[in-house]
């Protein structure tokens, strides 16, 4: 599945990425290097109020006439925000680029943020941020970084608190986007069924004009927390276990070998260790599953499974007993062969989403300021052995380096 991405720079600095896809569907994605680690103390959730109100108005549309320049269309504009990162992506029919292209550029250039419409966000990051109090079994993911990442921006909550959101302010936003929207941290990609010169043309009409900031702020991991465990009283129906292990970044050697073991153990598949030995064995998770979140200088590999409280220790035992089995006995062959087919086959399927594709090289440009074809990616999953699985599984998954995170059933 050889695709050709055609990496070009404007005069301006903007990195961008084109990727030609038989569709009558074409994507734009922007990724920015801003997100929640990049908050000083007092801003706390700015990163995604800043997202939230990039469509609430530009000096030439109010906030209606951004959300409808694309819907009118059939076409959709959104965005999200991570801990180190904000993607503004659109999806629309092929004969749109150039209306979404210049909606996009709209929002990232002309944004005013005006004081009524920040006042009005406040109150549905609000409601967001109960939402999620709601569904331990998603807020736990998000406590559980503040855990293990304690003592460091990286691990705050990206929604902020209900008092932090209530305190920003339209100078907060400009203060941050004047540290973050530089050249070297905005870049672009296009997926779609167009001539590359044709994209490249319109891409520099629009953005040729775009003022990046001025910045050369960066903020490395400074965490302190030390492996414990931690019991809240949170839950309602059954107990959410999480424990999990700091790691390399996502620029660590170890990057793709700690991607593959993650699979092997708790991926997306029926048949991951977890599943099969957890949930199909002894019937004791309906949700189980491993993670792994790489970010630029430091990454965390986590396990999260639901279960009865009676259950939860027993729980707790049997995934130590797979983690201990990743450890002290090395893939065979035959597993190896599976674990890397399974691996990149879930890695082509996502590469054929046209959005994902998008996102894919956005980010990939946004961190090595390069985009890997499929081949070369497969060729070096496939080059991993064995014992550097084995290797990686000892260095980072020892129990004495675990955290743990307990919600009880109240």
């Amino acid at each position: 599945m050889t695709t050709t991405q055609r990496i070009f720079t404007l005069e301006n600095g903007l990195q961008c990425s084109f990727q030609a896809q038989r569709s009558s569907v074409a994507h734009v994605v922007v990724a920015i290097r801003a997100g929640s680690r990049d908050e000083l103390d007092h801003q706390q959730g700015l990163a995604h109020f800043l997202e939230h109100n990039l469509f609430k108005g530009t000096s030439k549309r109010k906030a209606y006439h951004i959300l409808s320049r694309l819907d009118d269309v059939g076409g959709e504009l959104n965005a999200y925000t991570t801990k180190e990162e904000t993607i503004i992506h659109a999806s629309f029919l092929k004969t749109d680029f150039r209306r979404a292209l210049e909606l996009i550029y709209d929002v990232l250039a002309n944004s005013t943020f005006p004081e009524k419409e920040l006042e009005k966000e406040k109150e549905v990051i609000k409601d967001e941020i109960s939402s999620y109090k709601d569904a331990p079994g998603e807020s736990i993911f998000d406590d559980f970084e503040d855990h293990i990442f304690r003592g460091d921006p990286l691990g705050r909550n990206i929604l902020g608190t209900p008092e932090s959101v209530d305190k920003l302010r339209r100078d907060d936003i400009l203060e941050l986007q004047s540290r973050t929207y530089t050249a070297d941290r905005i870049k672009l990609a296009v997926v779609g069924p167009f001539g590359s010169e044709r994209v490249e043309r319109t891409v520099a009409e629009l953005f040729a004009g775009f003022q990046f900031a001025d910045s050369d702020w960066e903020n490395t991991f400074k965490g302190d927390g030390q492996p414990d465990r931690v019991v809240e009283n949170l839950a309602q129906f059954q107990d959410h276990y999480m424990v999990g292990w700091r790691t390399c970044g996502i620029h660590g050697h170890d990057r793709r070998s700690l991607s593959l073991l993650n699979n092997i153990l708790g991926g997306p598949a029926m048949n991951s260790r977890l599943g099969l030995n957890i949930r199909e064995k002894h019937g004791i998770a309906y949700n189980i599953e491993s993670y792994l979140n790489l970010y630029s200088d430091v990454g965390m590999m986590g396990i999260y499974l639901g279960c009865d409280p009676q259950q939860t220790e027993k729980a707790a035992d049997l995934v130590a007993k797979e983690v201990t089995k990743l450890r002290e006995t090395k893939l065979g062959t035959l597993q190896m062969s599976k674990a890397k087919k399974q691996f990149l086959g879930q890695m082509a399927m996502s590469e054929d989403n046209g959005l994902n594709s998008a996102v894919g090289a956005a980010r990939a440009l946004l961190h090595f300021g390069r985009v890997n074809d499929f081949e070369t990616v497969a060729a070096k999953i496939q080059a991993i052995s064995a014992e550097q699985l084995q290797d990686v599984a000892n260095a980072y998954l020892e129990r004495d380096k675990a955290f743990e995170l307990i919600y009880k059933k109240q």
